[in-house]
């Protein structure tokens, strides 16, 4: 601090500076944990089936346009350089939480990867639904500042590479908890992961609150889930625009009719290649 005042409003007000400067707590500082470190959880399969999520069985019919999509990322990640991408639609209702709690499991089956998923929507909660989970500490309450230990909030999936960290219902102000200095140090520990880790976020819709435009701003790119026959394109050009300047990497056109075949929507008109139920039926 400063110990002598300049004479003149100029050196008044170079003392308040340098006071705050000493006075002001320190931006906090956030650890991802490595999967060792986090409880193991095994979804019930029941609720897994309940959910439609297929996305960790490689010879479910349903996941295969999961499997195409992951290796399009993945292929659009490298490229770029990218390590932390979110989901998100523009409007609620599209199948973006649903499409990322898949395409995080069909992620977890590639070798020699570490794939991290951050439920950021936090209003919504929707991811430890779609798991099965139940607690009392999520990931709403590290933003909240009352945990500071993120292993009391991530679950590792049991026999995958696959770490959750789900919110659970709340009544938080959430703009308030994104735009904020924890926030800002969890993206930078999610940055600071090992080469080898994936980090994907489920994002909330665009058009629902203003907490999507504040999280584009900080991660790499996102991925925007597009519903046929609700979304128009001026909601994808308007929703592009509200998250300009992050990079879309790229949509997902979700309930599309007139791929091949997908029961639960996700398709990408390939046209007919064959059957595929009796490929994936086969023991080899």
């Amino acid at each position: 601090m400063t110990t002598m005042i300049e004479q003149g409003a100029t050196g008044v007000l170079t003392l308040a500076q340098d006071f705050a400067a000493t006075t002001t707590a320190p931006r906090p500082t956030a650890r991802i944990p490595a999967q060792s470190e986090l409880t193991v959880f095994t979804p019930e399969p029941q609720v897994l089936d309940a959910n439609h999520i297929v996305g960790f069985n490689s010879r479910h019919i349903s996941s295969r346009p999961f499997s195409l999509l992951r290796s399009q990322l993945i292929k659009r990640m490298q490229a770029r350089g990218h390590r932390v991408v979110g989901v998100t639609s523009p409007a609620p209702g599209a199948g973006k939480s649903f499409l990322s709690a898949n395409l995080a499991a069909s992620l977890s089956r590639l070798p020699n990867r570490t794939v991290h998923v951050f439920d950021l929507d936090v209003r919504r909660a929707s991811m430890a639904e779609y798991f099965g989970l139940k607690g009392e500490v999520g990931l709403e309450q590290y933003l909240c500042g009352k945990t500071d230990d993120l292993t009391k909030v991530g679950l590792q999936v049991e026999g995958t590479n696959l770490s959750l960290y789900p919110c659970y219902p709340n009544n938080l102000d959430t703009f308030e908890l994104l735009a904020g200095d924890r926030f800002a140090a969890l993206v930078a520990a999610m940055r600071a992961l090992p080469e080898d880790s994936l980090v994907l976020c489920d994002l909330p819709p665009a058009f629902a609150n203003d907490d999507a435009i504040v999280i584009a701003d900080r991660i790499d790119a996102y991925l925007l889930v597009i519903e046929q026959g609700r979304t128009s394109q001026k909601e994808v050009k308007d929703c592009m625009r509200l998250l300009d300047p992050a990079e879309c990497i790229g949509s997902v056109l979700n309930r599309y009719e007139g791929g091949f075949g997908d029961p639960y929507g996700y398709g990408y008109g390939y046209g007919s290649y064959g059957n595929y139920s009796s490929y994936f039926k086969k023991s080899d």
